[in-house]
């Protein structure tokens, strides 16, 4: 069962004036032709321990699949527990060096990009030049409360050394199975994060396919540019929600600004929500167009982002310069980022022994060089300087 929305979607239309009815009709009709797709269910294996072929097909045909309950109970609340620690360490306001205790505030001294901020409910990135262009148009921006701060906490980047429930379901041995059979055993990590879509507050994510760099490869297929596991922590909606056009990673970098003129509006035709429960966990393909709607609803989204690359997608290419610096990524900077996955892998044996861990091909012999410790989680400051954005 998924939660009852109605208020939400009322509430969503009516910021849009004229376009009032047309916006319902396009966020129920939405969240109809979502729940009727055959790409979600629970994360199965084939006898053999391979990912179940449905699943594949099915994510090769959408670009998306929806896994259901795969954070438990136990780490839902665990990562819950840690959101609430670094929420209340968020700086005051933004640009602040302290939180509202007075203590120095969550990434202050980072090198690395951390904490951002919107307008409520605007669109910050749409129609800019920001991340390379690639967020060709602009949403709707709905006019905030009276009453909202001049800007909200939207994004945390490299979320993972502040979190060690993150950084455990990061290791989560069913993903990183799925992340071998599509990116072959080698797989290299990508970039991690918190979106913060708040009720009333959340900002808007333009239209976009997130690859940047392999458009013109001529090798190119559906997973150069790799994917996104997204968890969620309480759940997403039609409005609160990422929408995509289901297939379209197959194709070339598209023309969203034709996309919008030809809908005659924002609202393209061919896109359908994610809708998930608390605890889901959606693949996306990172080629997928896709964005989301200014969070005018009743309910909070945080999704936990952590992505994975093919190797070859990576080694000896320059990257995007949207995540890190544009550097050229050559074996040694990708073995660097890539420990994380190894440390990932000891902290979640310790918090839950009974499971066989996931066995990371590339450290197969080195596997005693990465122990999790409280020292370990502290010395991942800014470690994110370092992600492999393509």
């Amino acid at each position: 069962m998924f939660q009852d929305i109605s208020r939400s979607i009322e509430a969503c239309a009516a910021h849009y004036g004229a376009d009032a009815e047309a916006v319902k009709t396009y966020l129920i009709e939405g969240q109809a032709k979502a729940l009727a797709l055959p790409n979600r269910g629970p994360l199965k294996f084939e006898a053999n321990g391979d990912i179940h072929t449905d699943i594949l097909s099915a994510y090769s045909e959408y670009g998306f699949y929806i896994f259901e309950g795969v954070l438990s109970g136990d780490e839902l609340a665990d990562i819950r527990a840690d959101l609430q620690e670094m929420r209340e360490n968020f700086p005051s306001y933004m640009g602040a060096e302290t939180d509202k205790h007075g203590r120095p505030a969550l990434g202050a001294d980072n090198k690395a990009m951390t904490l951002q901020w919107a307008r409520p409910l605007s669109d910050p990135l749409g129609g800019t030049q920001i991340s390379n262009g690639r967020h060709q148009v602009k949403l709707f921006e709905p006019k905030a409360a009276n009453d909202a701060p001049p800007a909200v906490p939207v994004y945390l980047s490299g979320s993972l050394q502040f979190s060690p429930a993150c950084l455990r379901a990061y290791a989560h041995p069913g993903l990183l199975k799925l992340a071998e059979t599509i990116n072959g055993p080698d797989f290299v990590p990508f970039t991690e994060g918190l979106f913060i879509k708040d009720a009333g507050l959340g900002a808007a994510v333009s239209w976009h396919q997130d690859g940047d760099t392999h458009w013109d490869n001529p090798d190119f297929d559906e997973n150069i540019h790799g994917f996104n596991f997204m968890g969620q922590i309480y759940g997403s909606t039609a409005v609160n929600g990422v929408w995509v056009v289901p297939g379209s990673h197959k194709m070339t970098r598209a023309n969203i600004v034709k996309m919008v003129e030809d809908a005659g509006s924002e609202r393209l035709p061919d896109a359908v929500p994610i809708i998930c429960n608390p605890g889901d966990v959606v693949i996306n393909n990172r080629q997928i167009v896709h964005g989301s709607f200014a969070n005018t609803g009743f309910e909070t989204r945080i999704t936990a982002n952590f992505g994975f690359h093919k190797r070859s997608s990576v080694l000896n290419v320059k990257g995007a310069g949207i995540h890190a610096d544009a550097v050229t990524m050559d074996a040694d900077y990708i073995d660097t980022r890539s420990r994380l996955i190894g440390l990932a892998i000891d902290a979640r044996r310790q918090r839950f022994p009974d499971e066989t861990p996931y066995n990371y091909a590339p450290f197969a012999k080195r596997k005693d060089e990465f122990k999790w410790s409280e020292t370990a989680q502290a010395e991942l400051k800014d470690y994110n300087l370092m992600d492999l954005s393509i």
